[in-house]
């Protein structure tokens, strides 16, 4: 069995106690949500803080606001998320992510704003201590050499969230507080393509909410692909945005891929392609290639990386058909 390694825990009543406590323990703590992904890991010993600042306690991260948009407070759930009657109609495709992360009692636990930070995985890191001991360790963790491309510089693993991908479709936007006082940055800037320097925000700074624009018109979809419908992590997620005009034409779009590298990958040549445009299926077809051709998984999760990246324009191309459908 294993087991935690020993930690203090702390439960502030706010978000400003919750940052002051980090400031307290510095490098040693973490802030610590739902959980579900934060535990195991330690289990394994990919994280042993000397503290962990748990989140559950604090109302005001708790929550879903309409008001010229919506906003979506970080520790609300993914259950919530998935069976809100707002996003379900006008941000569906956050829904749909949502509700397809994991299993039912870990979406009861795990929050949004806990999916938009997960830790990026790998099949060399994500695995028990003395497995990792036996190999050598890899560069994510105590060693030096990323396993998936030993002459690389740096680490590749995957950005594995189901939630990401949507937020930045939906051109969302997070809210950070830390000890430096609060900013508000693109969804798309909270990413770094980098398996261990994963997030654009700083240690001790905290996700408190998201922040999506009034839908106007934008249809959206997320497709996962995975090994086992139940509870797999996305080896291929695809979330794509599109907004209508009153001809048909494509006056926005946006699409962002999941599972396939270390932050979630934008197809900015595939959005190029379908504006001021009407979806068709030659159109289809096109936005698709352009979404294969950047799409580069390495061979560090399920499946062949060959056939996660020709699933790529498969995904790609059935989730433009579904929005031509809505």
């Amino acid at each position: 069995m294993l087991r935690l390694p020993p930690f203090e825990y702390h439960a502030p009543r706010s978000i400003e106690q919750a940052v002051n406590l980090y400031a307290q323990f510095g490098g040693a703590a973490m802030f610590a949500a739902g959980g579900t992904d934060l535990y195991p890991n330690m289990k394994r010993r990919q994280f042993t803080p000397q503290a962990l600042i748990g989140l559950n306690g604090i109302d005001e991260l708790r929550g879903i606001v309409q008001d010229n948009g919506i906003t979506i407070r970080a520790g609300t759930t993914l259950s919530q998320v998935a069976s809100h009657p707002i996003l379900q109609s006008q941000y569906s495709a956050l829904a749909t992510a949502a509700n397809l992360v994991s299993t039912p009692q870990l979406r009861a636990m795990g929050t949004l704003g806990g999916n938009l930070c997960l830790d990026t995985r790998c099949n060399y890191y994500n695995q028990e201590f003395s497995w990792r001991q036996a190999l050598g360790f890899c560069m994510k963790k105590d060693g030096e050499i990323c396993m998936v491309a030993p002459g690389s510089s740096r680490c590749w693993a995957v950005s594995s969230t189901d939630c990401a991908p949507v937020v930045v479709a939906l051109d969302g936007r997070v809210r950070l507080v830390g000890p430096r006082g609060e900013r508000v940055i693109a969804a798309s800037d909270l990413y770094r393509d980098d398996g261990i320097l994963y997030l654009g925000k700083e240690r001790d700074e905290l996700v408190t909410e998201i922040l999506l624009p009034p839908a106007d018109g934008t249809k959206s979809v997320y497709l996962k692909l995975r090994r086992r419908d139940s509870f797999d992590f996305p080896i291929l997620g695809v979330a794509a945005a599109l907004r209508f005009a009153s001809n048909g034409e494509i006056a926005n779009a946006r699409i962002v891929l999941g599972g396939v590298g270390s932050r979630p990958l934008e197809c900015v040549e595939s959005a190029r392609l379908l504006m001021g445009q009407k979806l068709t299926r030659e159109l289809i077809g096109a936005a698709a290639e352009a979404a294969w051709k950047p799409a580069r998984p390495l061979d560090n999760t399920d499946s062949t990386h060959s056939y996660r990246k020709k699933m790529t324009r498969v995904y790609v191309a059935r989730a433009l058909e579904a929005l031509s459908e809505k």
